[in-house]
């Protein structure tokens, strides 16, 4: 063997390689009786086709050496019924192949590889070599040429569907051109054959075609078989069309866009979603009475907004950092509301029974009434579950006219809940009393505590003694929130905490609460409470 230039092997025999195309059968052509088979597994190979076969160096390098050494240079590409081709056995191979003629063997990277020159169809007869390289024995049948006009309407049927298909495809007109170079359309079986290998049929359809020695019912196939193939490319044209015309259409807006926005800023008639934003928050921040401490990390945030590319990691971080300091309630009160005629109606409004609890609550209030607030006040409801704990907090707001806020912390454990995340991590965001402050509105909400007995702890913290923070009076004032950065003033805001039992709440937390027990109703309470609530609520939703 010698070695090109290239890297690849040109396979040596002992015969001289044919030029392509010098030496096609011909009617009365002597060809061999026996040939060298060479399997394939993804569609068969048709008498009209010249293409490049490709296949793994071993087991068939032999075949191809020994097909190299004989006087024809014929192979016979047969279709296995198997993945693998090179673990195909003899009752694999189908009977029907196509003998060609090969031209330039090559060996490359464990590859091999040749051009297929089709000639005409073969049938085994029987095997001689039943192990690599393949050698059997065939016989070349005749096609069936019958009735002539009907070949002749079939053949230019299929000429023509073949010039529909190809302004649809540049594919077919190479194609073509080949073809009528090897071959004149007018002969039926050629042209057949020639159609049959341009289609994306299945194997067994192409394979059918194949095996189908009579030529016009062979037209009839392959004609179905391009119809639909004409079908496909018309379909795959319009679906091509479809989506250029929508990324046209899109792109044609998204120009205009720009364009438009472009000549808004130029009259000053719009701004781009960076200075809107920084508008926005300076907005909100009017008549709001800042911390200086606040106001300084607001004008520097802002400042370094302002030079931020949108594309950069940091401007979404700053501009929801900047979203939440200025959606603050800064200095932001409602005016409480101590007529203790007006706490009685909406206690009794809400709930019947209680008789005492009402009585401590409006006690509560009164205190807070003749002090002028009731900042510094953590209530503690605590009664099994369905008492009203809940609703009587709510009731406590409304009577105030302050504005309520809610949330639970039964299952607790990660103190970040409490004191929020630094802004460092993705996704912080601020703990769940500045979330509180944000939702109401107002710095002087009624914040309630639910299930604070259930609260726990883990390694992420110890919520529990980040609570002593919050419901201390001498340290709320100036409670830090780790996403905000800066100190809120929680003195203003009522607590209001529920729980079942008292035995789970650490005591320093427990010591910073008034207790206020709520027992379960009496027969009477229960039908009240069936009569003025349950009742005309199921009424309302039929």
């Amino acid at each position: 063997m010698t070695t090109p230039s290239n890297d690849a092997e040109r396979i040596i025999t002992s015969q001289p390689p044919p030029e392509p195309g010098s030496d096609l059968a011909l009617p009365g052509e002597v060809m061999p009786n026996t040939l060298h088979l060479l399997p394939l597994t993804e569609r068969p190979f048709f008498p009209a086709q010249s293409v490049p076969v490709l296949m793994n160096d071993t087991p068939w390098v032999d075949t191809i050496k020994a097909i190299g050494d004989t006087a024809h240079q014929l192979a016979g590409l047969v279709v296995v019924d198997t993945r693998d081709a090179d673990q195909a056995q003899p009752r694999d191979f189908r009977l029907i192949g196509t003998a060609v003629r090969m031209h330039h063997p090559m060996r490359n990277s464990g590859k091999l590889q040749f051009i297929a020159e089709g000639l005409q169809r073969f049938r085994i007869l029987e095997w001689i070599s039943k192990a690599p390289p393949y050698l059997v024995r065939v016989e070349f049948p005749d096609d069936v040429l019958d009735e002539e006009e009907q070949l002749k309407a079939y053949g230019i049927a299929i000429i023509n569907t073949l010039k529909d298909l190809m302004p649809l495809n540049p594919l077919y007109s190479e194609e073509l051109k080949y073809f009528l170079n090897r071959f004149n359309p007018n002969e039926p079986s050629a042209l057949t054959d020639f159609a049959a290998s341009l289609t994306t049929a299945s194997r067994d359809e192409l394979q059918e075609v194949l095996e189908t020695l009579d030529v016009l019912e062979r037209m009839k196939k392959v004609l179905v078989l391009i119809k639909k193939e004409l079908e496909v490319a018309r379909l795959q044209v319009e679906i091509r069309e479809q989506v250029e015309e929508k990324l046209s259409e899109q792109q044609r807006k998204f120009f205009l866009r720009e364009q438009l926005k472009a000549i808004q800023k130029e009259l000053g008639i719009s701004k781009d979603d960076k200075t809107a934003d920084i508008d926005r928050f300076k907005q909100r921040l009017e008549g709001l009475e800042l911390p200086e401490a606040v106001q300084s990390r607001i004008d520097d945030e802002l400042q370094k907004f302002s030079v931020l590319e949108s594309g950069s990691p940091e401007y979404a971080v700053t501009r929801n950092y900047l979203d939440w300091m200025t959606g603050m309630p800064w200095g932001r009160y409602s005016e409480d509301n101590f007529d203790l005629d007006h706490a009685r109606d909406i206690l009794a409004r809400d709930h019947d029974g209680l008789e005492d609890v009402k009585d401590r609550i409006i006690e509560f209030l009164a205190v807070g009434n003749l002090k002028g607030e009731v900042a510094g006040s953590i209530l503690l409801l605590v009664g099994p579950p369905g008492v009203g704990k809940t609703s009587i907090g709510r009731s406590v707001a409304d009577a105030l006219g302050r504005r309520f806020y809610r949330f639970s912390l039964g299952g607790m454990r990660d103190e970040a809940e409490i004191k929020g995340h630094r802004r460092t991590y993705i996704g912080a965001m601020p703990g769940k009393f500045a979330q509180a402050l944000k939702e109401a509105g107002v710095a002087n909400p009624v914040i309630m505590l639910d299930e604070i007995d259930k609260i726990g702890a883990s390694f992420h913290g110890d919520p529990a003694s980040a609570l002593l923070e919050v419901l201390d009076p001498e340290q709320n004032s100036e409670f830090l929130d780790h996403y905000l950065d800066v100190r809120l003033d929680l003195s203003k805001t009522l607590f209001i905490c529920t729980a079942n039992q008292l035995d789970t709440i650490p005591s320093p937390l427990l010591d910073r609460m008034e207790v206020i027990r709520l027992s379960g109703y009496i027969t009477e309470e229960k039908v009240l409470i069936a009569k003025h609530h349950l009742w005309p609520r199921q009424l309302d939703k039929a």
